[in-house]
């Protein structure tokens, strides 16, 4: 499947973000800016939950573009210690069970599961949780 956006993670067997370090300030952000003044860097692929809710209504459309059978998910965000807070679905785990502070690990999922063609979009999911 393909991802939702070029230049989102690496294409590796365990995929990374792709942030932006500003060349200026050091300071990475994400995702990598197309303006010049930041370079692109790999990031962790671990980090923990700083903050969280369940989205479970279905957003307005346009510009919802998701399944037809809404399923409520879990968005949350991530701190990866020392480069930055990223927000991402929050997958693979009961919705009773995510707490704050729990670690998380990268992983990628389809947008939509009921559809072969999906897009490809980044989560996390526990650390050690089977994809």
């Amino acid at each position: 499947m393909r991802p939702i956006a070029e230049g989102l993670y690496t294409r590796e067997p365990q995929p990374r973000l792709i942030g932006g370090r500003e060349s200026s300030t050091g300071r990475i952000v994400f995702p990598c800016p197309s303006s010049s003044g930041y370079e692109p860097v790999a990031l962790q692929r671990e980090g923990t939950l700083w903050s969280y809710t369940v989205q479970r209504y279905r957003p307005k459309s346009p510009p919802y573009a998701g399944p037809e059978a809404f399923r409520p998910w879990a968005v949350g965000y991530v701190e990866l210690p020392g480069e930055v807070i990223v927000e991402s679905r929050i997958t693979n785990v009961d919705f009773a069970d995510i707490a704050i502070g729990m670690p998380l690990e990268l992983t990628l999922i389809a947008l939509d599961p009921d559809d072969a063609d999906s897009v490809m979009i980044p989560a996390f999911q526990p650390k050690g949780a089977r994809s």
